[in-house]
């Protein structure tokens, strides 16, 4: 895929490339906080999807929502939960995001916009369908987003989603992170199709392919189908095209992916894309990569060690946020 979209402002440019940077860093943070026992349950990690995460967080406006997968930590943090709040999180701590209630996969800030990451396979779109309706309800030109990965496509909650977001055009953006593998089988295996966005004709939607290693070419098409949703033309279906360069989730090592196929992918490296553009362009040098580098291993180390040290919450938090009280 080539680079045919507009270059964004530098300060985007530099707000994304940040963002990819910490996001990376404490994905593999946490890989090590996994390894060592101080989570408990299990992580799914996406190094490697970064773009898809910030090109859209910089799209989104006070107000507009995300649900997201069980592999959701770069959504979270390109929408603001801090490093600090997701690494307590992570551990069970009282100061993480959710009190040390939700862990890895159930990451949820509404303060952020984010309602949700969501453990079940496509649980997370029907709620975004009822953001999107709300927002229509209320006339507050919000928009929903929802993430998912190329094996949701294949269930019904996806189906009745589209159909349902279609026939109200409701502005619920649809957004397919296909990282090629639905947990351990690659989507050739699992899926009729080469491009999921062609099932969006079946909805009367539009079905966008792109580049999901490329921040700038996410945020264009995402700004795009945004604006067209707040204008009230309805739902779009984006397929970001994309890789994780981990395993499904914990200790998986991806004994099954082809010999070389990571290493490719590895090549079109979503942090190596932007930089590169960057400097091309004459906004960034090595030097002041590597102290974005720097500048994000240290926030995500000094993160970790504080959270560490942060209480466990009381045996009392387990009768706490069970119900609403207006």
């Amino acid at each position: 895929m080539t680079n045919t979209i507009p270059a964004l402002p530098v300060d985007i440019r530099q707000t994304m490339l940040r963002q990819m940077l910490t996001i990376r860093q404490t994905e593999n943070e946490i890989q090590g906080l996994f390894l060592a026992n101080l989570v408990r349950g299990t992580t799914h990690l996406a190094v490697g999807q970064e773009a898809c995460a910030v090109g859209t967080a910089a799209v989104l406006q006070d107000g507009d929502t995300v649900t997201c997968t069980y592999r959701g930590h770069h959504h979270a943090l390109a929408l603001g939960m801090t490093v600090k709040a997701m690494m307590a999180e992570m551990m069970g701590k009282a100061s993480g995001a959710c009190k040390g209630k939700g862990g890895s996969m159930h990451m949820t800030d509404a303060s952020i916009g984010l309602l949700g990451a969501n453990a079940i396979v496509g649980a997370q779109i029907p709620i975004a369908i009822g953001a999107g309706l709300t927002a229509q309800i209320k006339k507050t030109g919000a928009i929903a987003i929802t993430f998912f990965g190329d094996g949701t496509t294949n269930i019904g909650a996806f189906h009745e989603a589209m159909n349902m977001a279609a026939i109200w055009k409701l502005p619920v953006l649809f957004i397919c992170e296909n990282n090629q593998y639905g947990e351990y089988s690659p989507v050739h295996k699992t899926t009729p199709i080469t491009d999921l966005a062609i099932r969006a004709e079946s909805y009367n939607m539009p079905g966008i392919i792109v580049d999901g290693q490329d921040a700038e070419a996410v945020y264009d098409i995402v700004k795009t189908s945004a604006d067209r949703a707040r204008a009230g033309d309805g739902p779009s279906f984006l397929e970001l095209k994309t890789y994780r360069y981990q395993g499904h989730s914990r200790t998986d090592t991806g004994p099954y992916r082809p010999e070389g196929e990571l290493e490719a992918w590895m090549k079109r490296d979503p942090i190596d894309i932007l930089k590169t553009r960057m400097i091309d362009d004459g906004q960034l040098d090595d030097d002041e990569f590597a102290e974005m580098q720097n500048s994000a291993e240290r926030e995500v180390h000094t993160a970790l060690e504080w959270a560490k040290d942060e209480p466990f919450p009381s045996p009392e938090e387990l009768l706490t946020d069970i119900y609403f009280e207006g």
